[in-house]
């Protein structure tokens, strides 16, 4: 589960328990389980309404594209009395 607010992603979940062993070569391998849950503070220029997740082979990718740049914009000051021009 994904959720942002206030400019903070929080991820929970849970990890099922895995265990490889092999005879060949003796080989073996453990990785954690349980529930868990974190928390990232994110950037100002990251564009919360397109954030994408992916799960795919036991890894979790988090796409956050950044907000397009807005361009310098120049505004013109009418004085009392003149018309506007557009």
């Amino acid at each position: 589960e994904i959720q942002i607010e206030d400019n903070t992603l929080s991820l929970k979940g849970e990890r099922q328990f895995a265990k490889e062993t092999k005879e060949e070569n003796y080989r073996r391998i453990e990785r954690s389980y349980g529930s868990f849950c974190r928390s990232f503070s994110l950037p100002r220029h990251i564009d919360q309404e397109n954030i994408k997740a992916n799960h795919e082979n036991g890894v979790l990718k988090i796409t956050m594209p950044k907000k397009k740049e807005l361009k310098p914009k120049t505004i013109k000051i009418v004085k009392a009395g003149e018309k506007k021009t557009k």
